[in-house]
């Protein structure tokens, strides 16, 4: 029993440790941070980079995202009402991944802090286990939705190197990728990051009334 437990859980570490390789071999990769194809979003992921920057004259559109909620199971989408007119911060992360749980509580805190200024946080549960997906969510005390992706299926019609884990993007209230973080963060990155892309336009409400 204990032989197969340990033996489980080497198998269980690399695993992750194969993963994590694949990740940093991604995102050392060269080419230009994204190109235009079509007219939507393609990433590219840069040499040596883990955070990019886009000009908002050299922003695209994403395609679109949707899928089951990891909790309720009800239909999720970029699309829905919730989210139109906001910034979205997508984050792509898995239970099985040391740095996502690092991370949690930076997220909630920037949720949290920024979700005044119109922003929304849109979470994409990637290769995971849905009962392990659904815990950490508990657990963690996660307040905004999850779309269970196990393929990665969203994330490849984006063109973004799923096997980077974690991944965050900053989606201005145009839903185009502004900020792209791939690595693990904390307030004091994300924060400001956010915060400066709501201050490119409006909120809709605040918007309403204005000369």
């Amino acid at each position: 029993m204990h032989v197969q437990s340990r033996r489980a859980g080497r198998v269980a570490a690399l695993v992750v440790s194969v993963l994590l390789a694949v990740g940093a071999l991604a995102g050392c990769g060269t080419g230009d941070d994204a190109v235009a194809q079509g007219g939507t979003f393609q990433f590219v992921s840069p040499g040596g980079k883990t955070v990019i920057t886009y000009a908002a004259a050299d922003r695209r559109p994403v395609a679109g995202m949707s899928g089951p909620d990891v909790v309720t199971d009800a239909p999720l989408s970029l699309s829905d009402a919730r989210y139109a007119g906001k910034v979205v911060v997508v984050n792509v992360w898995g239970s099985w991944c040391g740095p996502c749980r690092g991370e949690a509580d930076a997220l909630e805190t920037s949720y949290a802090e920024t979700k005044s200024s119109g922003v929304e946080f849109l979470g994409i549960n990637l290769r995971d286990d849905r009962q392990s997906a659904k815990d950490f969510i508990t657990d963690r005390e996660v307040r905004y939705p999850s779309i269970y992706d196990f393929p990665g299926a969203t994330l490849a019609a984006w063109k973004v190197p799923t096997s980077v884990v974690p991944t965050t993007i900053v989606l201005d209230r145009r839903h185009r990728p502004a900020v792209v973080f791939l690595k693990s963060l904390t307030t004091d990155e994300l924060i400001p990051a956010i915060k400066r892309v709501a201050a490119e336009e409006p909120a809709p409400s605040a918007a309403v009334g204005a000369p």
